[in-house]
């Protein structure tokens, strides 16, 4: 069955490959499956540097560079942060720590499009609308609520004797967090950012909202 979906997926992504290069008439033929009975990195050339998209003839190019500067960030600061969350819900718990952890959680089933118009003011009054730092802080806000909820189950079904064991040993909030928790979460660590690269690398709204309007083929490109 794995091999089955692997094969259902990776067959797209074979007729993309090959039909990019052919010819435009070996593609005029049809034969979508059939592979390219001469190979040229001509579209490959022209997408990168001067393909149209809208009114500008930059290529792929500025927008792909455009899309890393914002998922890399983003990706980075929210599993960071929602793991720090995560671990302090479960083994630091505070006064008000089950209501905040709700909040947050709450946060996760809120659409996008419901709050559109109040981050717009709130990036305006901060003076990040229209940057990419603007959609970085966004994208960052947005991933935090499920990926605390996704660590913190996480950290909760660690043994906790662990972490008993190195406070009666004098170990503080930081120390056991990356001695202990951190090198036995890497599983974690590994869903939290493919769930927030491939959502961040695939979002249009928030690049067409927040960083559209001051540099339009950035965003469009980008996303």
């Amino acid at each position: 069955m794995l091999l089955f979906a692997a094969l259902y997926y990776l067959f797209p992504l074979y007729v993309m490959i090959t039909t990019s290069l052919k010819g435009m008439p070996e593609v005029r033929l049809g034969n979508i499956f059939a592979p390219p009975m001469e190979v040229t990195f001509a579209p490959w050339v022209k997408a990168w540097d001067s393909a149209c998209t809208g009114l500008y003839c930059e290529g792929l190019k500025p927008g792909f560079w455009n899309s890393v500067k914002i998922t890399v960030p983003s990706t980075i600061i929210s599993v960071l942060i929602a793991a720090v969350n995560g671990y302090a819900l479960v083994n630091w718990r505070f006064k008000g720590s089950e209501i905040f952890f709700t909040v947050l959680l709450f946060g996760s089933f809120i659409p996008y499009q419901v709050m559109l118009y109040p981050l717009v003011i709130i990036t305006a009054q901060l003076k990040v609308f229209g940057t990419l730092q603007g959609v970085v802080l966004i994208h960052t806000i947005f991933g935090m609520p499920i990926l605390t909820l996704l660590f913190r189950n996480y950290f909760a079904s660690l043994p906790p004797e662990l972490f008993k064991a190195a406070r009666v040993d004098g170990a503080g909030f930081w120390r056991i967090f990356f001695e202990i928790m951190v090198p036995m979460s890497l599983p974690i660590f590994v869903v939290a950012v493919i769930l927030q690269v491939t959502g961040i690398w695939n979002d249009f709204l928030f690049g067409v909202v927040f960083a559209g309007t001051t540099n339009y083929p950035m965003t469009v490109q980008a996303q």
